[in-house]
């Protein structure tokens, strides 16, 4: 019986980095510090030195990062901020939560915002606009900002699946008012647990976002404004700490396997093959394809012992929580038709080749 091939496989990453991440946590547990400290500090200097910005700001997830960042922004009642349909709940979820309109705008064949669309939708009460860089590609970013600037328009990038992508030498994050990152455990930094961060490049949006994940406070019992405890966890910043020293190789493993399905998936009649995951502006985050059978093959590639996954299965704008805001063709296409295939640098050529093989199987 042929061994099974799961979707992702964090156990083996883990097994891999065992000694380091005891040794982290046996240093950590003596010192004694869990919130705060050298470990979140190291953390915050690395990240702005690999992002190439001056201001890399810890939190607990990525969802607060999203939220913060906007009320960082002062968006708030009153105010439209626009979002693609086609995303993790968490990029629509945080407008209502800081009392803003929310706008749902249709993505395009690759699922990023469309900006035709974007454009034609922004009106004098549009403050705000989240492009998603959807499963690790980018947005075009100069395209939407020579956009929004002209406007007056804020932007927050939602970089939660994007963290090592660069666009034209600038990383994903770094061109927005304020870039969100996840480092929940499935993405390609993740840490043990739940972690985020924030980056920007202005001084003023970095000392309030300090502020605002720290109950408002600049010092002990002193506070400016009304935060919340978004503090990231000591404990993930030092897994992390230990984590990036292998994230260029887990990229570069990545790319690898990603160009052994397009060898083997992109001329095969009947399914689409993401566009432009070997560039550099796509962190191959997701290995995703798009057929119009797709359920049907998700079932026999799991019959085969091989597990696939579904990003996401409805647009945000068509769940119960956002029912009513809008019909999104493409978003809806897309939650139809894709399927991700296992792509994780603990994953083998082989097992990829074995992917192929039972797809080509499936159309014959």
């Amino acid at each position: 019986m042929k061994k099974s091939i799961p979707f992702l496989e964090l156990a083996s990453m883990h097994a891999d980095l065992a000694d380091e991440l005891k040794s982290k946590f046996a240093e950590m547990l003596q010192k004694g510090i869990f919130s705060a400290g050298t470990e979140v500090e190291e953390l915050e200097r690395s990240l702005a030195g690999f992002l190439k910005m001056p201001h890399a700001i810890a939190c607990a997830n990525g969802t607060d990062a999203l939220e913060l960042a906007l009320r960082a922004l002062g968006i708030g009642d009153g105010d439209e901020v626009i979002v693609p349909a086609m995303t993790w709940v968490s990029t629509a979820e945080v407008v209502k939560m800081v009392g803003a309109e929310l706008i749902f705008c249709d993505v395009d064949s690759d699922g990023l915002i469309n900006i035709d669309q974007m454009e034609r939708m922004i009106t004098k009460r549009t403050k705000a606009v989240i492009p998603v860089h959807l499963y690790g590609k980018m947005v075009n970013m100069e395209r939407l900002l020579a956009i929004t600037r002209s406007k007056g328009v804020k932007v927050v990038e939602d970089a939660a699946q994007a963290f090592g992508a660069f666009q034209n030498g600038i990383s994903a994050g770094a061109f927005g008012d304020i870039g969100c990152f996840s480092f929940y455990p499935t993405k390609n930094l993740g840490a043990l647990g739940e972690a985020g961060l924030m980056l920007t490049a202005d001084d003023t949006h970095s000392r309030k976002l300090r502020l605002l994940l720290t109950h408002g406070q600049p010092e002990r019992d002193i506070h400016e404004l009304i935060g919340r405890n978004s503090r990231i966890d000591t404990l993930q910043a030092g897994f992390l700490n230990v984590k990036l020293d292998y994230l260029l190789p887990w990229q570069q493993k990545r790319k690898q396997l990603a160009e052994v399905y397009l060898e083997h998936l992109q001329h095969l009649k009947g399914i689409i093959v993401p566009k432009g995951i070997l560039k550099d502006d796509h962190n191959a985050h997701l290995f995703t394809i798009r057929l119009e059978e797709r359920d049907k093959l998700k079932a026999f590639l799991a019959d085969q012992g091989i597990s696939t996954a579904i990003h996401y299965p409805m647009a945000v704008s068509a769940t119960p929580a956002f029912n009513g805001y809008g019909d999104f063709p493409m978003a809806n296409a897309l939650a139809r038709t894709t399927l991700s295939l296992p792509l994780h640098p603990y994953l083998g050529e082989k097992e990829v080749r074995r992917v192929c093989e039972a797809i080509h199987e499936f159309f014959r």
